[in-house]
């Protein structure tokens, strides 16, 4: 019966222990994305110049939408779900930014509902007033690119390139991503 107490008493402590470590190491869901920064403030897990994968999305209407075929056009993918707080924490700051660009048809957002419940995300979408497209993984997402960690952002400039990969919330309407989409946008 000791032992059950002594380990019932343990739970607390590595409870707070776990707490203080995340609040210390956290990538801040209030931090702005930089356009330098590394993902989850390790070593990248892709260089800024390598290649995307040919990923594919399902839209709403269930058409297929192949990365590749999108070359030419920077490419904002945002995984996500619905009842993820951060997600949910940063998707204004996402909205913000599609109403920036609005009129720039060079520009596609991407927001893909990792649970695959197109319609819950829909609804959710229409529900907060946001208008950013939601689409559902159709096949795997290499791990060097999602981990299974939500959010993450993945920036694509128009040659395929990975240009920024961030894992956890961000403000992705401040003035420096911002300005890193209008370079990307301006790169012929």
């Amino acid at each position: 019966m000791k032992l059950s107490i002594k380990k019932i008493a343990l739970l607390p402590l590595i409870a707070i222990t776990g707490w203080a470590y995340a609040a210390i190491n956290s990538n801040g869901i209030d931090r702005s994305m930089n356009i330098n920064q590394n993902t989850n403030g390790e070593k990248p897990l892709v260089s800024n110049a390598q290649s995307m994968p040919d990923l594919k999305f399902k839209d709403e209407n269930g058409k297929t939408i192949s990365l590749h075929s999108l070359k030419g056009k920077v490419v904002f993918i945002n995984l996500w779900a619905t009842w993820c707080p951060p997600c949910i924490h940063e998707m204004p700051s996402i909205n913000e930014l599609r109403k920036t660009f609005k009129d720039n048809k060079d520009l596609v957002f991407l927001m893909v509902d990792v649970d695959g419940k197109i319609e819950k995300s829909k609804e959710w979408m229409k529900n907060k007033k946001f208008d950013l497209p939601v689409h559902v993984p159709d096949g795997d997402i290499p791990r060097e690119l999602f981990t299974g960690s939500i959010p993450t952002t993945i920036i694509v400039d128009k040659q395929n390139n990975i240009i920024g990969r961030q894992v956890g919330g961000a403000d992705y309407s401040s003035k420096e991503v911002i300005d890193l989409m209008t370079k990307l946008l301006n790169e012929k």
